[in-house]
């Protein structure tokens, strides 16, 4: 079970369609905006911050720029460092180097009127990084994610369910939320995989189904 949740896992990939707003649809427009804004005096930055599972990750990569993750790359050293547009997630990880570099990148960013955008876990203003950098972040627009409620997941689940013509009673949903990783795309995942295995056992989705697809199915990712 563990590797078809894992096969499921990159079945979409992240979209703005795909994205889930809840109360962040004024977010979502900005940035739509803002990725296909021509006007070169519009602004160079945007950061997104908000707690994790808000989505950061998720938009980053939909926005279809050159996506760095600082987690995984503190000094953005593979980054493309020529990138006038450039995705970062993760900034609050950048190490000395990292920071001096999206310094660098910002101004250059700037100079050519490109985008630079960027995720954080917190406002510029309340992040631990150089003040020359704090600074350059605050420039942009600057908007929070907020997480969904349970009440929006369960509703984004159930519309999930009906386009696959899928029965996913509201005491499954309900179990899944308390059990399951609680970021989205691992859900959308879970309900792949429940859809699947119903499909292949010939039985309804019922709550002993789901704990046998949830007993071994933990699982580690982003939204």
């Amino acid at each position: 079970m563990r590797q078809l949740l894992l096969d499921l896992l990159p079945e979409t990939p992240p979209s703005r369609d795909n994205f889930v707003p809840g109360a962040n649809g004024e977010t979502l427009v900005a940035l739509s905006t803002w990725l296909t804004d021509d006007d070169t005096r519009r602004t160079s930055g945007f950061l997104l911050w908000g707690d994790a599972g808000s989505g950061k990750s998720h938009l980053l990569k939909a926005s279809a720029l050159p996506y760095c993750d600082a987690r995984l790359n503190p000094s953005l050293a593979d980054c493309n460092e020529e990138a006038t547009p450039l995705a970062v997630d993760h900034v609050e990880a950048l190490n000395a180097d990292g920071q001096i570099a999206l310094f660098n990148a910002f101004n250059r960013i700037q100079a050519k009127k490109g985008r630079l955008l960027c995720a954080a876990a917190d406002a510029p203003a309340h992040l631990n990084l150089r003040e020359d950098l704090r600074t350059r972040l605050g420039y942009g627009l600057i908007y929070r994610l907020l997480p969904l409620s349970d009440a929006e997941k369960s509703a984004a689940l159930a519309e999930q369910a009906q386009k696959r013509a899928m029965r996913f009673p509201r005491e499954a949903r309900d179990y899944l939320l308390a059990h399951a990783s609680r970021d989205m795309r691992t859900l959308s995942a879970l309900v792949a995989a429940l859809d699947r295995y119903s499909l292949e056992q010939k039985r309804p989705i019922t709550l002993p189904l789901l704990r046998e697809v949830l007993a071994d199915a933990t699982l580690e990712c982003e939204y």
